[in-house]
């Protein structure tokens, strides 16, 4: 709580308790004037806050206007009533703000609790309380001041949400339209199939997925299933009893048992064996699975997402994976495009990367000279992003400077790089000049710098490429 608003419900616990409010109000000609209750009413009622005083039993005196609004009871419903009966919190059995003043005289400071409203609806609030005196000093009950945080926590989950989408970094159409629809997806709490080719993100996307929804709190496990042979994917899955073979000397939970109520990931699911992939239709189907050696049955309701950078269509025509299983799987499907179909996102990629790494190493690079920049943007990456990643980590321990040049770069990149550009359809150069240029407005010469060339090597090159270098 700020200063302003101790001081605030000072003034107004002061009003409540003092009885006459002695305050000039200027009235207008041939009005009668307001006499002190009136101007106490009106007063009580002007409060922002939810404002109500109990007796000291806890039964409800005063309810103002702001805590009909809030709790959605009106006075006369909320009058002669215990304040537990009416506000129903989390804590009124356990830990009640207003009892505990009551039975030991001390204010409470900025208790949060959850109330149920008349509708049924559950809302966070902020809780202050001190005691109540007549104007001889008796003590005649307390004072509760509340503040509703609904829009305070809205906005603290939609930070949230953006906190989590802005680990996904992109200017690209279809990638921004991905990050759009995550929250959706994940309260949607259905199986979700993430594909694309590897190193291009699909985990990233996961993740988001479950810290978006409301499994957020519980477990996130990943399994790649392409990195452990038949048997042991299965015990890592679905668990194993004691003596179900030589070396298992007691009981182990699988890992679908291990992500109750949370998310596991079946990174590269096309490589699963087809003998668990029936097991896994059923974990599917009803949440149901048998640990190795045993007869019981056990359950599970772990949300599962899948991944895939294979063909999972020829896969299915290859008789390596279950058709059914497929459909099981793939209720939301994402595809993620590879880094060499969004150019775009390399210079947000590059900066977001160079942050990291200085923090991580603590060196003083601040860029990245444009010459290297042009060199990365024509390098096709077949490793996607983590492939541009590892480069920038690269560059970052070669560098003694400020600025990351080209020669910093991994050797592969400068060669992929001259090699690209040795076969580029004069096409696929005029929509690099043409794209740079509408990033800068037209600006040739702030375009000429992006592109690594002199501004009169750009007005040749366009009017080579046909392309007007008289325009804007």
């Amino acid at each position: 709580m700020t200063r302003t608003d101790e001081q605030s419900n000072t003034n107004a616990t002061d009003a409540l308790q003092s009885g006459p409010v002695q305050a000039p109000l200027m009235q207008e000609p041939g009005n009668a004037p307001l006499d002190e209750r009136e101007i106490a009413a009106i007063v009580f009622d002007s409060i922002d806050e939810g404002v109500f005083t109990v007796d000291q039993d806890c039964r409800i005196t005063s309810f103002n206007a702001a805590a009909e609004r809030i709790s959605g009871f009106s006075r006369a419903e909320a009058l002669g009533q215990f304040c537990f009966d009416i506000f129903r919190t989390d804590l009124c059995q356990a830990h009640c703000a207003l009892r505990s003043t009551l039975s030991n005289g001390q204010p409470s400071r900025g208790e949060r609790v959850t109330i149920i409203t008349r509708d049924g609806r559950q809302v966070a609030i902020t809780v202050n309380t001190t005691i109540l005196r007549d104007s001889g000093g008796r003590r005649i009950g307390a004072v509760e001041f509340f503040r509703d945080l609904t829009a305070i926590e809205n906005l603290r989950r939609r930070l949230q949400e953006a906190r989590h989408s802005s680990r996904i970094v992109s200017a690209n159409p279809r990638m921004q339209r991905i990050v759009a629809m995550l929250p959706q997806i994940a309260e949607s709490e259905c199986n979700v199939l993430i594909q694309g080719p590897s190193g291009a993100g699909k985990e990233l996307v996961a993740e988001a997925i479950h810290d978006l929804s409301p499994r957020k709190d519980n477990r996130y496990i990943r399994v790649n299933c392409a990195a452990l042979p038949e048997n042991l994917l299965e015990s890592e899955l679905f668990g194993y009893a004691k003596g179900a073979f030589t070396d298992a000397k007691r009981d182990k939970p699988g890992l679908f048992f291990l992500a109750q109520k949370g998310t596991i990931l079946l990174d590269e699911i096309t490589e699963m064996p087809v003998s668990l992939q029936s097991k896994l239709l059923r974990v599917l189907s009803n949440g149901e699975f048998q640990p190795l050696g045993s007869v019981r049955t056990l359950k599970t309701d772990a949300r599962i997402l899948s991944s895939t950078n294979s063909n999972i269509e020829q896969r299915i025509k290859q008789g390596a994976f279950r058709e059914d299983l497929f459909y099981r799987i793939n209720v939301i499907n994402i595809h993620i495009p590879p880094l060499c179909e969004r150019p775009e996102d390399i210079p947000l990629l590059v900066n977001e990367f160079l942050q990291r790494q200085r923090k991580q190493r603590h060196k003083a690079i601040t860029s990245i000279s444009n010459e290297a920049l042009q060199c990365l943007r024509r390098y096709p990456f077949p490793g996607n992003v983590r492939e541009l990643e590892n480069a920038i980590e690269h560059a970052f321990v070669l560098c003694r400077g400020e600025v990351i040049g080209i020669d910093h770069l991994p050797e592969r990149i400068r060669r992929g790089a001259e090699q690209a550009s040795s076969r580029l359809p004069a096409g696929s150069e005029a929509a690099i000049i043409a794209e740079a240029l509408q990033r800068h407005g037209g600006n040739k010469a702030q375009t000429a710098k992006e592109l690594g060339i002199d501004r009169t090597t750009l007005w040749r090159r366009m009017k080579r490429l046909g392309l007007n270098p008289r325009a804007a």
